[in-house]
């Protein structure tokens, strides 16, 4: 029985559930580190622009940031920028198990904070889209407009489940909305891999990201991580521990090309601004 017992024991303490959670929480830990580091060149080099009354530094790092007389656009693409900061660095607080479970009355505020903080920068960012434009063009626009759709989505479906009380699917639409949310991200992310995996020479993208390469990654960014998250859950939910072997593996990969991107990502965006 003994023998028995430390088997079971050490299939529980080292099988294929374990690996896949260790595997997923080690993905969450690079992207929580590369999402504050975006809210450290966000606080930098906006906050400190915007102090200094510096709006031609903002002007050559971003499409129709200020624009003279419009000042409804303007203070939505500030209020944008603001809240980027907030949802950033509150967003991924949600997710943590010791926080979610040990503060439970920050939980739920700072839950209401983010969803509330999601649909408006959604709004937001749907008005400067239609309103101004973007680099890209068409498909661009396309590619904001399902992003948007998608956190409002996700946001509504968030706190409609938690109403519900059915927290095990609540736990489900806010990382779907996380991930949503953090589409911005995973923009730069993309870029800095591909210059990485290229070499620097990234086939397929143009400065006005209408090449191939950057249309694709204008709607990718908003379907990949969520099809990825869906077949995380399927492997983690199902009885065989292939498909989790399988994910394990696979969420070991995307961990590394994820450290890849925020690395790259660093160099290319943040710290030269820094």
């Amino acid at each position: 029985m003994n023998t028995v017992a430390t088997a079971q024991m050490r299939q529980t303490a080292f099988g294929p559930d374990r690996a896949l959670k260790g595997a997923a929480m080690l993905w969450f830990t690079v992207a929580l580190a590369g999402q504050w580091l975006f809210v450290v060149y966000i606080a930098i080099f906006y906050g400190g622009s915007t102090l200094a009354g510096d709006f031609e530094r903002i002007d050559g790092r971003v499409f129709h940031g200020f624009i003279a007389g419009d000042v409804l656009g303007n203070a939505l693409f500030m209020g944008h920028v603001l809240l980027a900061f907030s949802i950033t660095f509150g967003g991924p607080l949600q997710l943590i198990p010791q926080v979610r479970n040990r503060f439970r009355t920050f939980h739920r505020w700072n839950g209401r904070i983010y969803i509330a903080t999601a649909f408006i920068i959604s709004l937001g960012a749907l008005v400067l889209v239609y309103s101004r434009g973007v680099i890209g063009g068409p498909w661009m626009i396309a590619a904001n407009t399902l992003n948007a759709a998608l956190i409002m989505y996700f946001a509504f479906m968030t706190i409609r489940r938690a109403m519900a009380r059915d927290f095990r699917s609540h736990e489900r639409w806010a990382m779907r909305m996380f991930l949503a949310v953090s589409g911005v991200w995973f923009f730069r992310l993309g870029f800095g891999f591909y210059a990485f995996i290229t070499g620097g020479e990234m086939p397929g993208s143009q400065n006005n990201l209408e090449g191939p390469f950057d249309l694709s990654l204008a709607f990718a960014y908003s379907i990949v991580p969520i099809v990825i998250l869906e077949l995380y859950y399927r492997a983690r939910d199902t009885d065989g521990p292939v498909a989790k072997t399988a994910m394990t593996g696979g969420m070991l990969a995307l961990t590394a090309a994820t450290g890849l991107g925020i690395f790259m990502a660093a160099q290319i965006f943040w710290l030269p601004n820094m």
